[in-house]
């Protein structure tokens, strides 16, 4: 009996802990700004976010001018784009974070968000890369450099884009649109 009640109350626990893992949002999670302070993203509550891991010696890196170009679109309608530097494809991101910023700056004139240099992919992955994994199935992973995630408003992923998909391609600009024209006030 008693070994029935343990059994019980183990698949009671294992099942809260599975609904509190579903009910999280992006606004769970926090980064580092590529200058090292706290970057919850949290403090983009109510904004649509596109979440992009890059690299500075990629075949994609030129994206970077999409990239821009979307954040120059759609910031002042609620969007934010965030650069997260990763190393984990190719080893096309070695440098340093100051190299990284200064190579985003010079070369493509970036003045969005920027996190630290953090693994995207693996058991080691950032926790928002395990999530965002967890929520849209193994097929949304990051399988190069420049894989995008639109997260809507309310702090759920709302679309994932491959590598090789343009940040300025129609569908995507659709997909942050479809996400902006949300209330603002779809918070969590």
């Amino acid at each position: 009996m008693l070994v029935r009640i343990l059994a019980f109350l183990n698949l009671f626990i294992s099942g809260a802990t599975f609904a509190s893992e579903q009910e999280k949002s992006a606004y769970d999670f926090s980064f580092q700004t590529i200058e090292g302070q706290l970057l919850p993203l949290s403090a983009y509550t109510g904004k649509v976010l596109m979440v992009v891991n890059t690299a500075s010696f990629c075949g994609f890196t030129r994206q970077y001018k999409s990239l821009q170009e979307v954040w120059d679109r759609y910031r002042n309608q609620g969007l934010v784009v965030l650069g997260v530097p990763s190393n984990d494809f190719g080893g096309q991101e070695p440098g340093s974070l100051s190299e990284i910023k200064q190579f985003c700056e010079l070369n493509y004139g970036i003045d969005f968000p920027m996190t630290t240099k953090i693994r995207v992919r693996g058991k080691a992955a950032h926790p928002f890369y395990q999530w965002a994994a967890q929520q849209m199935g193994a097929q949304a992973k990051p399988r190069w450099n420049f894989h995008k995630y639109i997260v809507g408003r309310d702090g759920r992923l709302a679309a994932w884009f491959a590598s090789s998909t343009n940040p300025s391609a129609k569908r995507v600009s659709k997909a942050i649109e479809k996400q902006l024209s949300v209330a603002a006030t779809a918070g969590r």
